[in-house]
């Protein structure tokens, strides 16, 4: 996979969603207890359409405790990725290509203690990422509060597929803290704080940014991009989930984001879930995303080797999102069927706008001056589809 496209199919696909109808639920009736995740297998499809990319493929999770007080998990997670996006189709030809990840996770519980490790190993031809983690969640006062301690350690490897000779490594260390606290019977309250550390090559092999070049046709050429070696990155974010009188609930939250790089962003959500009888939950959700752009990027710089560091993916411009979200889950065998004790058929969509301030459409070639190209605007549509059950 080109390496920029990573963000589109890991991030995107698996976090820029938010939590999940389920999720949610289960964060307000769980976070009083210090209890093993329930025995469960998982079975999803996922798609991703917008800006030429499309990602698409399963996911498959099963969880078993045992002896007591051990629970175990795997996940298998497939993006079959097609792109033409305009990073490409400006600098280079489409491509498909397919990512492999592989994840287990082991957790163990102590009275009101539960200490969780794990490992995750990615792969695709051009990009090695292997992540452990551990984290420690501890529940106190009554079991009206639950903090969790996280440390996870990563270590990647960046290929080139135009040059077999390239290879480079990069490194993260990330460090959490959580809590969730009961305010009330009707009300909980979540926090979270994230800070993340990498090193190495932090930049694309494939990616260029655009200078000023009068001597060619097309009025600017291409050099390869260059980053820091090094960047630092802090996340806050707070959490309210409010459970209304006729069993639905409302919640939002707000979460604020910078680094070392000089971005700095805020992600506002709000979110309603409607049971209906004893089987069909019902959700609706919006997200606004606003941030602005690194120190060191640029649309189009005025000459070769303008300054140390340059930029031009778009992630790293000036840009906002909204996005607007609906699920629905149904449970059935409630009752439980053979060894399953319960299931649900989930469906979630979420249509999403982007609108970037700083990056141009360099396929549009309306304007006669470079620079004056029309900013790029893209909306994408996500799926997921899944199947969970209870053993």
């Amino acid at each position: 996979m080109q390496v920029w496209h990573r963000v589109v199919a890991v991030v995107v696909t698996r976090i820029f969603l938010g939590l999940s109808l389920l999720l949610v639920w289960q964060f307000v009736q769980t976070a009083a207890a210090a209890v093993l995740p329930e025995d469960r297998a998982d079975v999803m499809y996922h798609s991703y359409n917008g800006g030429g990319v499309e990602v698409t493929g399963p996911s498959i999770l099963l969880r078993k405790s045992f002896a007591k007080n051990f629970s175990g998990s795997y996940n298998y997670y497939v993006d079959n990725v097609s792109s033409a996006s305009i990073d490409v189709l400006s600098q280079a030809s489409p491509y498909t290509e397919v990512r492999k990840e592989n994840s287990v996770n082991l957790d163990y519980l102590h009275d009101k203690t539960v200490m969780s490790a794990g490992f995750t190993a990615s792969r695709e031809n051009d990009y090695d990422a292997n992540t452990s983690f551990f984290s420690l969640t501890q529940n106190m006062f009554g079991d009206l509060t639950t903090v969790t301690l996280g440390y996870s350690r990563g270590s990647n490897i960046v290929k080139n597929n135009n040059d077999p000779s390239f290879e480079a490594t990069a490194d993260m260390r990330s460090y959490r803290l959580s809590l969730s606290q009961v305010l009330t019977k009707d009300l909980l309250l979540g926090f979270a704080y994230e800070a993340i550390a990498d090193e190495g090559y932090l930049n694309n092999p494939y990616r260029s940014v655009r200078y000023v070049d009068s001597s060619v046709p097309a009025g600017y050429a291409w050099q390869p991009e260059v980053y820091p070696q090094t960047r630092t990155s802090n996340a806050a974010a707070i959490r309210l989930n409010y459970y209304l009188p006729y069993r639905a609930s409302v919640y939002g939250g707000y979460r604020y984001f910078d680094d070392t790089w000089g971005i700095g962003a805020n992600t506002y959500s709000i979110g309603y879930i409607q049971p209906y009888g004893s089987n069909w939950l019902f959700d609706i959700n919006y997200r606004y995303y606003n941030q602005n752009n690194a120190d060191f990027y640029s649309d189009l710089f005025p000459y070769y080797d303008a300054q140390n560091f340059l930029a031009r993916d778009k992630e790293l411009s000036t840009y906002s999102s909204h996005q607007l979200g609906i699920g629905v889950t149904y449970m059935f065998a409630k009752n439980g069927f053979g060894f399953i004790k319960s299931g649900s058929a989930n469906f979630y969509y979420n249509y999403m706008y982007f609108n970037y301030e700083d990056f141009r459409n360099v396929l549009d070639s309306t304007p006669a001056t470079v620079g004056d190209e029309p900013l790029y605007t893209m909306s994408a549509n996500v799926l997921r589809m899944f199947v969970s059950l209870w053993f």
